[in-house]
């Protein structure tokens, strides 16, 4: 007979599942959401490798269109406009590669639901509110290659100059036909941010909009690089900082393409104006968050349980 928890194991199997759904459930979705988020694995020699377990690949037709993040078990972040409707669409996680062959770790997962925001507009140089939210249709299975990026707090304020880390599958020179060629390994740059003023500053010298109408509003949030210039071809993919030891999500990048220079700094989608709303959402079905794992798996184990002798 299999081990029983607090003589468990005895009672008859339907009551056992609906005291522990009613009892245990709610006690685990108390648990902080904050315990193994933004924590990545990374070997001694960085020079050679370093993984960033929350980046995501967002498929259609199993052809890659944008990037993301992923934020707990369930819920991928990515940006509104690389949806399409009536449109299937997958993810990949787990792997640097972006044509991984088949005896790889690469997580390919079915997109359940998408989530656009609700006050997305989306027009060249007034994009609003470029934010989504992908429900992927089975949970994914945390381990050193697949892991959640944390979320910042509402009122959190990232301070200018802040160094940063944008990722994706981007080359990483621009040449003079302005191409973007996706390349087969994940690339990564390190950016500094920047005022809101200063950017929409830039972005005026080469707009014909008058000043006084704001191209870069308190809902987005710029970064430059202060070195090489670096393009990507990830829209959607994820703008990460590490503060006080905790890699968080602090943008989402906004538009087709990007070469991320002092000259024309990334223009991203500013997560701590989207955190209550993603809050929202995702805690529909009481979908447990990405550090909960361990007693999301106790849980499992205890339904498993036989009912009795």
């Amino acid at each position: 007979m299999a081990p029983s928890l607090c003589g468990l194991g005895a009672w008859p199997g339907s009551l056992r599942r609906w005291l522990l759904t009613c009892f245990v459930t709610p006690l685990l979705l108390l648990l902080p959401s904050n315990l193994v988020c933004g924590k990545p694995w990374w070997p001694n020699n960085l020079k050679e490798i370093r993984h960033w377990p929350w980046e995501v690949s967002l498929r259609m037709e199993n052809k890659h269109v944008c990037g993301g993040a992923l934020i707990n078990l369930f819920w991928v972040i990515s940006a509104a406009h690389c949806f399409q409707s009536n449109k299937e669409y997958s993810v990949m996680l787990g792997s640097s590669k972006l044509q991984p062959n088949s005896s790889s770790r690469a997580l390919k997962i079915p997109v359940g639901d998408i989530i656009v925001h609700p006050k997305y507009w989306g027009r060249w140089n007034f994009i609003r509110s470029d934010i989504a939210l992908v429900r992927l249709k089975t949970p994914v299975t945390f381990n050193k290659y697949v892991q959640p990026i944390c979320l910042p707090k509402h009122n959190f304020s990232l301070e200018v100059g802040t160094q940063c880390w944008v990722t994706g599958w981007g080359k990483t020179k621009q040449h003079s036909s302005g191409n973007l060629t996706l390349t087969p390994e994940l690339q990564e740059a390190e950016v500094f941010i920047i005022d809101n003023k200063r950017c929409d500053h830039i972005f005026h010298h080469k707009s014909f909009y008058p000043r006084v109408i704001h191209l870069i509003r308190k809902n987005m949030i710029c970064a430059a690089s202060y070195g090489e210039n670096v393009c990507y071809g990830d829209p959607g993919g994820p703008l990460a900082c590490e503060i006080d030891g905790r890699w968080i999500l602090a943008g989402v990048l906004s538009g087709e393409k990007s070469c991320n220079k002092p000259q024309n700094p990334g223009v991203y989608t500013r997560l701590t104006k989207y955190t209550r709303w993603i809050q929202e959402q995702t805690s529909h079905g009481a979908v447990l968050g990405p550090c909960r794992v361990p007693c999301l798996l106790c849980l499992s184990w205890l339904l498993q349980l036989p009912g009795g002798p």
